[in-house]
């Protein structure tokens, strides 16, 4: 993206100006994060656009104010847990998902999937939002996993085994 005079970029240029893979860059325009045009087989982005993304000066009217520049924080998070049976999983599964939308403090959007695979009885809770939700998510995890609530240790017993 050698010059700033052009109206559109391709996904790599965009990929390569902010540091990205442009399998990322890609995802930001299909979650709608980045808006973008479909010219034949490719996505373009406007200057405006990226700017928006990237809290850049946006092309405004004359004598317009400079908006403030917002910074977007986005933390990608896996907790994968191991000896986790089917019960424990919903349990836990329940718990998260409810848990989160009491955790919340800002609009951002929060996102959170949790996986249980039972032949190997392993978890995995993928959590994508703000440094701040996510950590609050991760203490709240954190806190039911502890041993004194016996989340995790009962599960030998639900199954039948000692």
């Amino acid at each position: 993206m050698e010059s700033d005079d052009r109206d559109l970029y391709s996904v790599g240029e965009v990929a390569e100006r902010l540091g990205l893979h442009v399998r990322t860059v890609r995802n930001y325009v299909r979650d709608g994060r980045l808006k973008a045009v479909r010219i034949g087989k490719q996505y373009r982005i406007s200057r405006a656009d990226f700017e928006a993304l990237t809290g850049g000066a946006e092309a405004k009217e004359p004598g317009a104010a400079k908006a403030p520049r917002v910074r977007h924080v986005e933390v990608s998070s896996i907790v994968q847990i191991e000896s986790v049976g089917p019960d424990a999983a919903s349990r836990l599964s329940t718990l998260v998902t409810a848990g989160v939308q009491a955790v919340r403090d800002t609009p951002e959007s929060l996102r959170i999937q949790v996986v249980h695979d039972r032949e190997r009885a392993r978890m995995k809770i993928v959590i994508l939002g703000g440094a701040g939700d996510t950590a609050a998510v991760l203490n709240m995890i954190d806190s039911v996993l502890g041993p004194e609530n016996g989340l995790l240790s009962t599960e030998g017993r639900e199954s039948g085994h000692a």
